[in-house]
């Protein structure tokens, strides 16, 4: 699962993002798999029933959830807070396709999310080989730069935003709503930079730092 991994290339990336010449629900799309970092079946299925504006939150439930059968029957909630910058995205589209069940609803029929090939395809119509970015590398994307560059962030709060699992008795407890006021903090910050580095703003790398849970 290919993924850009240095800020330069990120940004360029990014500018690309922006300038996609295609669908814009294939562009929204596209932008909150950099914001939001969450896996490629969770973008494209993404519900409004899941999107709450005025909480700026983002709640999928566990039955959506890559999780034993155990987890999604019983287990909670993945929780995403939205940057404004995600907001932003949403309500741009919202016209668009917030009379239906789906954000990205399928270009043939409004009644299935779209292709789990779309994302894939759009950064291929971009320029980049399958061997160099991924819809799935958002995710090693956002993790690696979060580390990496920016200051101050707890690895573990970053696996929660993440819903990696952890192993041990704590279990699915784990992605519950705990470090939640971090994982705001850290969406926020992720949004931020990515606006940064799109613009060419100067990148510094950070000597790593764990931020208190």
């Amino acid at each position: 699962m290919a993924a850009v991994l240095d800020p330069k290339a990120a940004g360029a990336l990014m500018r690309a993002i922006d300038g996609y010449q295609g669908q814009p629900l294939t562009r929204a799309a596209l932008l909150l798999s950099a914001l939001l970092f969450q896996r490629p079946g969770n973008i494209r299925a993404m519900e409004w029933a899941w999107i709450d504006f005025e909480a700026a939150m983002m709640t999928i439930p566990a039955a959506s959830m890559k999780r034993t059968i155990e987890g999604k029957i019983n287990g909670r909630p993945h929780f995403v807070p939205l940057a404004p910058q995600a907001i932003e995205v949403l309500k741009e589209i919202h016209a668009l396709t917030g009379h239906g069940r789906y954000v990205f609803p399928s270009a043939r029929t409004g009644e299935r999310p779209m292709s789990d090939a779309t994302v894939g395809a759009a950064l291929r119509r971009l320029g980049y080989t399958s061997d160099e970015m991924t819809a799935h590398g958002f995710r090693a994307m956002a993790r690696t730069l979060l580390i990496e560059r920016l200051p101050g962030i707890q690895a573990d709060v970053i696996e929660a935003q993440l819903a990696h699992g952890k192993s041990g008795p704590l279990g699915a407890a784990y992605d519950r709503a705990d470090y939640m006021e971090q994982r705001r903090q850290l969406m926020s910050i992720w949004a931020n930079y990515l606006v940064q580095i799109k613009n060419g703003a100067e990148i510094i790398q950070f000597k790593q730092a764990g931020v208190a849970a």
